[in-house]
């Protein structure tokens, strides 16, 4: 089996691991697509060592699309041949999506893939898709509201704007002029501020009195905190919480089955743009990894 292994220094191709076998309640996955995530590129630069156990060999990668390959003992949800997708669930880093095949519980973290949604797209989804889900959820944004997104223009940042504008509020999204500021106004913010310039100064131009909410994806917490409203809230991905601000949320990604088949029949429908802007073989994932900095959106990986 291929898989994407953490070496020394960073991540490299290896053709020859033993194709797992599902344990009991687990599902066999053959990978058809995946996806680069942040909190992959912190665990290819080793980054997560101290906070989770690192596995040899560490097979990294959380997204995954596929189709099951074989059902373990106990495992209910899905048959063989069933198209699915969603985050690898792991307490340790090891045994990930970036290979041929991966072993999954089949309870949480997975869900099927509708009809009119391909497999590539849904590999780009999971991870990103429900932990934006989550925060816009967190805000609760009210139709008329203005809501500044910080760390707009990466995947997590892609989809929270179409979920904010998808709800009748005005975005505020935080990107550099030029394609990044193209990028998010394509999909659906309203106004945009330069981040590297004074971003305080530009949203209280924008809005005055301050935001009722922020999504902090990127950039100072406290800073954000200070633009909003008396009443305002704020969701942050980053460790920003209510220790360090009694409006702020800290929200991790939850992929159950309810937000992963909301994700997927929004995708499947129209309804939400998964915005890839390359796309990958295995082979192809060092260079991913060093070209994920500033990348706009979603970068994609293909496994077949």
């Amino acid at each position: 089996m291929r898989a994407i292994t953490l070496q020394e220094p960073g991540a490299a191709l290896t053709d020859d691991l033993p194709q797992p076998s599902p344990g009991p309640g687990e599902v066999l996955v053959r990978v058809r697509g995946s996806s680069l995530n942040g909190f992959d590129k912190k665990a290819a630069a080793g980054m997560m060592k101290g906070a989770m156990e690192y596995r040899s060999p560490a097979i990294l990668g959380k997204d995954f699309a596929g189709t099951v390959e074989a059902v373990g003992e106990g495992a209910s949800r899905f048959g063989v041949g069933d198209a699915v997708y969603g985050v690898v669930m792991r307490s340790y880093l090891g045994d990930g999506a970036w290979a041929d095949f991966v072993a999954v519980g089949d309870q949480y973290g997975i869900n099927h893939v509708p009809e009119g949604l391909d497999l590539p797209t849904a590999g780009a989804l999971g991870l990103a898709g429900t932990t934006a889900l989550d925060a816009v959820d967190a805000i609760a944004p009210k139709p008329g509201e203005t809501v500044l997104i910080a760390g707009a223009t990466g995947g997590v940042g892609a989809f929270a704007i179409q979920y904010v504008a998808a709800a009748g509020a005005r975005v505020i999204a935080t990107a550099r002029p030029g394609a990044a500021t193209d990028f998010v106004r394509q999909l659906g913010a309203a106004e945009v501020v330069d981040y590297t310039g004074d971003l305080s100064g530009q949203v209280r131009a924008i809005a005055p009195d301050g935001v009722p909410a922020v999504v902090h994806l990127a950039g100072d917490g406290a800073q954000l905190a200070a633009l909003l409203t008396p009443e305002g809230r704020l969701a942050s991905t980053i460790g920003f919480g209510p220790d360090q601000h009694p409006a702020a949320i800290s929200i991790m990604g939850r992929p159950d089955p309810a937000t992963l088949d909301r994700l997927a029949g929004d995708a499947a429908a129209g309804r939400l743009r998964v915005p890839v802007s390359r796309r990958y073989d295995l082979a192809g994932v060092p260079q991913a990894l060093a070209e994920f900095a500033g990348a706009l959106g979603k970068l994609a990986i293909t496994v077949s």
